[in-house]
């Protein structure tokens, strides 16, 4: 068993927390450089940058503790990420890419270039995430042929028609089961975490396209935050270290009662 740290607070953080979050992220990287594949050294570097902002944290609380990676014999360690959130990002794009291909037109090939670049990341991150199965893959798609186009605005497989078609969707856009209106509260349900990513706060997301903003409030303590997507992941959204340094509790390095609004 791994004994945590039991020295004093400088910072009003827990050491406890805060080992804990450190080993889990040195395991990570350990089961990365065991097994590792054409995604390792990305993976290991957004870890490192982490672990570098978890370890600057436990200095400042005064903690103690030497903590060392520790993943299971014969076991690479998982990104932590959820694998429902990450199946059901993954069978959206694919919805849409067999909906894109059921009823063409002129924008197509470039909307499904688009989305299967996002489909191959959430494959690396299920992956990594320890996902099994498919995640639904060879069942998405199915009975698009008769669902409205792209056009329409509708993502293929979700059973509904439209009876006035909708204004054209940007091809860089799509749409996506989780997107909801500007304004309106979206992936209800969803944790958010950081990524890891260095620079001004921003976010990323395997639901929205890059560009779009959402507010972040944790309901825990009632702290906002407003960013741009700037990149893909495999969830709702993800926030990076500034981003997430602005809505945080102390100690903690996940919001699990969170609030996302897409504002435009």
């Amino acid at each position: 068993m791994f004994a945590f740290s039991g020295t004093n607070s400088n910072a009003a953080e827990d050491c406890g927390g805060l080992d804990t979050a450190l080993q889990n992220n040195l395991n990570f990287i350990a089961g990365q450089q065991a097994n590792p594949d054409a995604q390792s050294d990305a993976r290991i570097a957004n870890r490192q940058a982490v672990v570098n902002l978890i370890n600057q944290r436990r200095a400042a609380a005064g903690c103690g503790n030497n903590v060392q990676a520790q993943p299971e014999k014969g076991q690479a360690a998982t990104s932590g990420e959820d694998c429902g959130g990450l199946d059901k990002a993954l069978q959206n794009n694919l919805n849409f890419i067999a909906g894109q291909k059921a009823q063409p037109d002129a924008q197509s090939e470039a909307r499904i270039a688009n989305r299967q670049a996002v489909v191959d990341l959430i494959q690396q991150r299920r992956e990594a995430a320890g996902c099994k199965g498919d995640g639904g893959a060879a069942n998405a798609g199915q009975g698009n042929a008769n669902q409205g186009n792209a056009n329409q605005g509708n993502n293929a497989g979700q059973g509904q028609t439209t009876t006035k078609p909708a204004p054209k969707p940007d091809a860089n856009q799509g749409n996506n089961n989780g997107g909801g209106a500007a304004g309106q509260q979206v992936c209800q349900g969803s944790t958010v975490t950081l990524s890891g990513e260095g620079g001004a706060p921003a976010a990323s997301s395997g639901t929205f396209p890059v560009g779009t903003t959402l507010k972040v409030t944790n309901l825990d303590n009632n702290k906002s935050t407003t960013v741009k997507v700037a990149s893909v992941s495999g969830s709702c959204a993800l926030l990076n270290n500034a981003a997430f340094e602005q809505v945080r509790e102390p100690g903690k390095f996940l919001i699990r009662n969170a609030k996302i609004e897409k504002i435009d």
